[in-house]
């Protein structure tokens, strides 16, 4: 397999785990599979810089956000932190904090909860507001279910707090709550949840806060945010203990750590005892205390620069391999499943395990009825990550992998260097059809409202949907839909009027939409805006698609050939006589002034009248470009107090322009 489709593919994959995680808190890989993913996927962009996707999970913040609820834009970004389950590793953290800000930094290390993270917002001590991590940009404002927790202080106590401020934290559920309450839905004959943290994500996701209330929820509070902080406290482990004064239930069993060595010893310590406490763990955090030094210290595109979490390694089990299993998906990738003989690991059972593709059924050796090691940290599904040769039977089969579809029959096809085996039967392969139009209708496409991938198989069942387009003509069928079960009038007409309401997405998302290999939501807001309709991307020859910023080839040959692939052109044309957009909708950008056009800008140090945030859309509302590290192509460093000595001493020897806030908006003004 080529770098540029492996980096692709191991996009897509941990995008999908992302969504699966933040949105319908299920959890299909373990925490240090996933990690390990994540890592590979960052070393070969970093080798590979040109084909990297704008969508990645390396430059995401977090999850994504549902449709049930208000969506609420984040006042401050809910980034997820960088992560170790190496010892070496954290230290090499603490020696870049220390080249980066001078030798005198002491670290607040708590505990990592396995729960929901979640911001509150107060006004004049009243809490107005709860919105979770989202996207990471934008969350579910949930506060009427929040409002249920009893840790949460609907008012706070008398206390100096900012007039406004947020404070974030983690939902979770005891463990022995969890227990009870599983139970309870077992013996009434409802789903039980595989582990308290998607119980408790569940649970802050019903739309009945009376129900919520039934669910006994907790609260750890951890971060606090407000306009000029640093002016309020210098440390966070200050802020924390006034936190706590003002009636926060504060995360406990945090601790103030002055060297690297005492925060070993702090893991090393609750790495036995984390299985005594109530509730689950799976680390430890640890943050930069000062203020001033996290400012200095900075963020990447997804999490800051000034902490870090250390993650224990997950539980493992044996159990007996029953048989493998054969997914297809919508774009005929055939994935192989591990179904075993159930086994409890960490808390839950455990009935299957991931395989990924051949090339793992390969590198286990794996045989029929062989006993094997799965490892899980909290997940529905595992992985088999090894197998137990001394209990392997005598004359025991190989597994192979098929070599037909097990939906259609097709023969399969593989690309010399690839991982992943492919039905190429497009056309009539059932999963792949109903795979493909569930997600033209999913949220991040097309969002058609009144559908969901259930119905998608009842309709295709009826064939009344075979192809995408036979969406727009449902309306012509109006009478076999009522007499479909569950099809009532109210449930018909929302299903129409949801998929009429879809004519009005533009171009990019129904770009998006079509299923073209490898062409994920960013690379089709990219093509979009770039090519302007349908009818300029068909006529770009392969060249003219990958002369696009950060497109590769493999995705223009993707593109190319999807469109010009006789029966995708038909569908496109059966498309736009239903009324959908090809073409995009330009908006004109209107700047404050221009002064700064063409010029570089990086904001560093902390500034007494304006936070970097101020500074930063002031530059860019002036036609600055913002850049995120020194470098020879920068034109200005606006550097503010405490400044690191390595960006000082780096702009110097690179004679980089340093000037202050005042300067800055003395050339805005010239």
């Amino acid at each position: 397999m080529d770098v540029q489709q492996k980096i692709a593919e191991l996009t897509a994959e941990l995008n999908e785990y992302n969504y699966q995680y933040y949105v319908l808190a299920n959890s299909e890989i373990s925490d240090f599979d996933f990690d390990q993913k994540l890592a590979e996927l960052a070393a070969l962009e970093q080798a590979n810089p040109k084909y990297i996707d704008p969508n990645s999970p390396t430059q995401k913040i977090g999850g994504d956000i549902t449709n049930r609820f208000d969506t609420v834009q984040h006042r401050w970004p809910m980034l997820s932190l960088g992560n170790t389950y190496n010892e070496q590793e954290l230290k090499d953290f603490d020696a870049r904090v220390r080249k980066a800000v001078g030798d005198d930094v002491s670290y607040v290390c708590e505990l990592k909860f396995d729960g929901l993270s979640i911001a509150l917002t107060y006004e004049k001590g009243l809490l107005k507001r709860a919105v979770t991590r989202g996207d990471g940009l934008k969350g579910d404002d949930v506060t009427e279910n929040v409002r249920t927790i009893r840790r949460v202080p609907h008012r706070l106590k008398v206390g100096d707090y900012p007039e406004s401020f947020e404070i974030r934290g983690e939902i979770l559920m005891h463990k022995s709550a969890f227990s009870r309450l599983n139970k309870q839905r077992e013996e009434q004959g409802e789903m039980t949840y595989a582990n308290p943290r998607n119980f408790a994500s569940g649970t802050i996701k019903l739309q009945d806060p009376k129900e919520v209330a039934k669910r006994p929820l907790d609260c750890f509070l951890y971060f606090l945010y407000a306009e000029n902080r640093n002016r309020i406290f210098k440390t966070h482990w200050d802020s924390l203990q006034a936190c706590e004064a003002w009636g926060f239930h504060v995360a406990e069993h945090s601790k103030l750590c002055t060297s690297i060595e005492d925060v070993l010893s702090f893991i090393h310590h609750w790495d036995k005892e984390r299985h005594n406490l109530t509730y689950d763990i799976d680390g430890i955090v640890i943050k930069v205390n000062d203020y001033a030094l996290q400012e200095e210290l900075g963020f990447t595109a997804k999490s800051p620069r000034w902490a870090i979490s250390y993650k224990y390694q997950a539980e493992r089990a044996e159990s007996i391999l029953q048989r493998v299993t054969y997914q297809v998906g919508r774009t005929g990738a055939v994935t192989p499943v591990a179904n075993l003989k159930p086994v409890l690991l960490a808390g839950t059972t455990v009935k299957r395990a991931s395989l990924h593709n051949a090339n793992e059924i390969e590198r286990l050796d794996l045989h029929e009825a062989d006993t094997v090691f799965v490892e899980k940290g909290g997940e529905i599904i595992p992985k088999v990550i090894g197998v137990n040769l001394d209990k392997r039977l005598p004359n025991a089969i190989a597994i192979e992998y098929p070599k037909q579809c097990p939906e259609c029959g097709t023969e399969l096809v593989r690309q010399d260097g690839e991982a992943v085996h492919y039905c190429p039967n497009h056309a009539s392969c059932r999963p792949q059809i109903v795979g493909g139009i569930q997600h033209f209708i999913g949220r991040k496409a097309m969002d058609v409202q009144g559908l969901g991938d259930e119905t998608i198989e009842a309709l295709h069942a009826k064939n009344l949907v075979r192809k995408i387009s036979d969406l727009y003509r449902l309306s012509e069928h109006a009478d076999a839909l009522l007499s479909m079960d569950r099809f009532g009038k109210k449930s018909v007409d929302n299903m129409l009027q949801g998929i009429s309401d879809s004519r009005r997405k533009p171009f990019e998302k129904v770009l998006f939409a079509l299923g073209i290999r490898h062409v994920g939501e960013t690379v089709a807001k990219k093509l979009a805006q770039h090519f302007k309709t349908i009818e300029r991307l068909t006529e770009a020859s392969i060249e003219e698609i990958e002369a696009v910023a950060d497109i590769g080839n493999r995705i223009a040959e993707s593109v190319y050939f999807y469109l010009h692939t006789e029966e995708n052109a038909e569908e496109i044309q059966r498309l736009k006589h239903a009324g959908l957009q090809f073409e995009i909708e330009e908006k004109e950008v209107v700047l404050a002034g221009d002064n700064l056009s063409g010029k570089t800008f990086l904001i560093s140090g902390v500034f007494e009248g304006h936070s970097r945030e101020e500074l930063t859309q002031m530059i860019e509302s002036h036609g600055g470009r913002m850049l995120s590290s020194i470098s020879a192509k920068l034109d200005y460093l606006v550097a503010g107090e405490k400044m690191g000595p390595a960006k000082l001493a780096k702009a110097e020897k690179l004679k980089v322009p340093i000037i202050t806030d005042q300067d800055l908006f003395q050339l805005i003004n010239n």
